[in-house]
């Protein structure tokens, strides 16, 4: 590990070390809404993509759950690249970013959407594939901030995108 990136990694140590229960909702926020975005990318995409398709709901599901983990990696690669990260630990810092987080929210939003009677039947023109779509990010925000927060709180998740910022 380089000296800058070292210093970096024991900045970001000693700035997690003694938050604790004391990590912000703002941050967690902040930390959600990152995730959330790459989620909802590869989300929309790939219940457009099955639906747009006719594939079943299970190919749908599959799809988009790929698309979210895609874009979601993707996503804060593309900022830690910019910090000077090699591509393999950019790699490393994404999936410990975020694993937690974009699967926490693909499980709330999937379920919601297979849950909403007729929400993954209904077609790309129809208000309630839309409305549920919307619900189920709007939930799986609400309920993984939590999940984020603790994480940061630890040190983990979030928290290691930040000694590379």
């Amino acid at each position: 590990m380089d000296h800058t990136v070292h210093q970096q990694h024991q900045h970001q140590h000693a700035h997690h070390a003694g938050h604790g229960s004391g990590t912000s909702w703002r941050t967690a926020a902040q930390a959600t809404l990152h995730c959330l975005t790459g989620c909802a990318i590869g989300e929309v995409l790939g219940m457009v993509i099955g639906t747009a398709a006719g594939l079943h709901n299970a190919g749908t599901v599959v799809i988009s759950i790929a698309l979210a983990f895609v874009f979601g990696y993707a996503l804060t690669m593309r900022g830690v690249l910019r910090a000077g990260l090699p591509v393999r630990q950019a790699l490393k810092v994404a999936l410990a970013a975020d694993t937690v987080s974009i699967a926490v929210m693909e499980l709330i939003d999937n379920t919601v959407m297979v849950g909403v009677p007729g929400a993954m039947d209904a077609g790309l023109s129809q208000a309630l594939f839309w409305v549920s779509l919307a619900a189920s990010l709007a939930l799986a925000f609400v309920l993984t901030t939590p999940v984020n927060r603790w994480m940061i709180s630890r040190g983990k998740g979030h928290a290691v995108v930040h000694a590379h910022h």
